[in-house]
């Protein structure tokens, strides 16, 4: 690679369609022509994707430190100032406090691709609301001074019956981005799915993990396979221990306040504002390869190539769960993607009671693993999910927001809350170990009524940004 010094002025004058040249770590997209992108770039990418699929012939040389200007004060103290303003750690009790410091602090774009939904976000709303409809029966006079929250996930202990699934783009709420996860997943014994669409790479992830750490590994089918077999066979080689394919999303749901997000700067010089389309946002900018010609006979294929348990990860109804066993996966996850691809789908645990009763049908239940994700905020709603038959809880948001706010700490002061809540419902359950927990400790009779509005939680309700229509001639 050359060594050649380039000043920042002529990268400067570099800034047409024909002619674009930007900086990337030091090294000399259209917007950010002729300027330093390093900041555009490190939320989305994983560090070394240059170094692996950018020609060398592209590479100008390295930038000459000394001719780059410094940073806006401005900004720099705007990101400060929003840093120093919020709560102490000791003050967040609840994952919705950790939102609502999210919310305050990250980039507008980067809440809107964390928090958005798709269409009129009513899923997203109902994969929290629908824990409101299904009710505890306790049990009590039982010995729970001592309990026991360890568990089996294919094959791997874990500390709790969770797990920190996969979310994209990382580097968006922490510019350290996933590592931050490993290493609090690490310290307190859980398992963390890692993404395809990680800002970190693979092996950044992995290199963070400690001796003995679990970690699976969360799969984009690409249209072109020879770079799907190539993941695979490398998550493999670094000794990821599972597969999860996500099968929920063959196009992308449209996720509103992404896109808006879109609208908010003018277009680049070189670009007509009339002519720019502003319709992506963050989610489609990234997964424009995924392939929607995935379907069940490449199970085959992927059972070929790998030795890892698979996963089936976006199941939302009896008939495929059920054929799903019947393939011979490992086991799958309910899930409606976070409610960020088909609005009015069900929430994941409705799903599960529809997705156990046709397992137990077909005498399938004991062959395969049931994961769950969506909503999941509280200690309940993980005990009403492992009383309905899910076997863990896979929570993603929640733990965006514990980092984009606090960092490792963060995410490792959420874990602690999610434990000492869901100790306190096992205590309050009569269930000692997550062995003693039962179905019929739970009451879903209203959980497929959606004709009535369940009780809705104080903080939820705050934490929540309704979806605004454009209000000024910019948008």
């Amino acid at each position: 690679m050359s060594s050649k010094l380039v000043s920042y002025a002529e990268v400067e004058r570099h800034n047409t369609r024909q002619d674009c040249w930007c900086i990337i770590h030091g090294k000399p997209i259209l917007k950010r022509a002729g300027k330093d992108a390093t900041a555009a770039f490190d939320p989305i990418h994983p560090r070394d994707i240059i170094d692996r699929f950018l020609p060398k012939e592209l590479w100008i040389g390295d930038i000459d430190p000394d001719t780059v200007p410094a940073e806006s004060q401005d900004s720099v103290e705007a990101r400060a100032a929003k840093i120093i303003d919020k709560p102490p750690i000791s003050a967040m009790f609840n994952s919705f406090d950790f939102e609502a410091v999210a919310r305050q602090t990250l980039s507008p774009e980067a809440w809107a691709y964390y928090s958005s939904g798709a269409d009129d976000e009513l899923t997203l709303q109902e994969n929290h609301e629908a824990f409101h409809r299904v009710w505890l029966r306790p049990r009590v006079m039982i010995d729970v001074r001592e309990l026991d929250t360890q568990t089996t996930l294919l094959g791997s202990k874990s500390s709790l019956p969770i797990y920190i699934t996969a979310t994209a783009l990382g580097k968006l709420g922490h510019p350290e981005g996933e590592v931050v996860l490993t290493r609090a997943a690490g310290s307190r014994g859980i398992i963390q799915m890692m993404p395809t669409l990680a800002s970190c790479s693979l092996d950044e992830m992995i290199d963070a993990s400690i001796d003995g750490q679990t970690q699976w590994f969360q799969l984009y089918v690409n249209s072109d396979r020879k770079v799907t077999e190539g993941l695979i066979r490398h998550a493999e080689e670094r000794g990821a221990k599972a597969l999860f394919i996500t099968v929920d999303a063959p196009q992308l749901g449209r996720r509103e306040k992404d896109m808006r997000t879109k609208f908010i700067d003018d277009a680049p010089d070189v670009q007509d504002n009339n002519t720019i389309t502003r319709n992506s946002g963050a989610a489609r900018a990234i997964s424009q390869f995924i392939d929607p010609a995935l379907s069940w006979k490449d199970l085959k294929w992927f059972k070929s190539i790998t030795t890892m348990p698979i996963m089936l990860k976006g199941i939302q109804c009896g008939e495929d769960a059920v054929m799903a066993a019947k393939a011979g996966v490992a086991g799958m996850v309910l899930s409606n993607h976070g409610g960020r691809q088909l609005d009015t789908a069900r929430s994941g645990i409705e799903i599960l009671v529809e997705v156990m009763d046709a397992l137990r049908a077909a005498k399938l239940d004991k062959k395969v693993e049931i994961y769950v994700d969506g909503g999941f905020r509280r200690g309940t709603d993980i005990f009403k999910a492992l009383a309905l038959g899910a076997k863990a809880v896979g929570l993603g948001r929640p733990f965006l927001y514990a980092m984009s706010s606090y960092g490792q700490e963060g995410v490792e002061k959420l874990i602690d809350l999610l434990r000492n809540e869901f100790e306190m419902v096992m205590r309050l359950m009569g269930t000692p170990t997550i062995a003693d927990i039962k179905r019929s400790m739970v009451i879903t009779k209203s959980l497929e009524t959606h004709a009535g509005r369940a009780p809705r939680d104080a903080l939820s309700k705050q934490v929540y940004q309704e979806l605004r229509a454009p209000i000024s001639s910019k948008l």
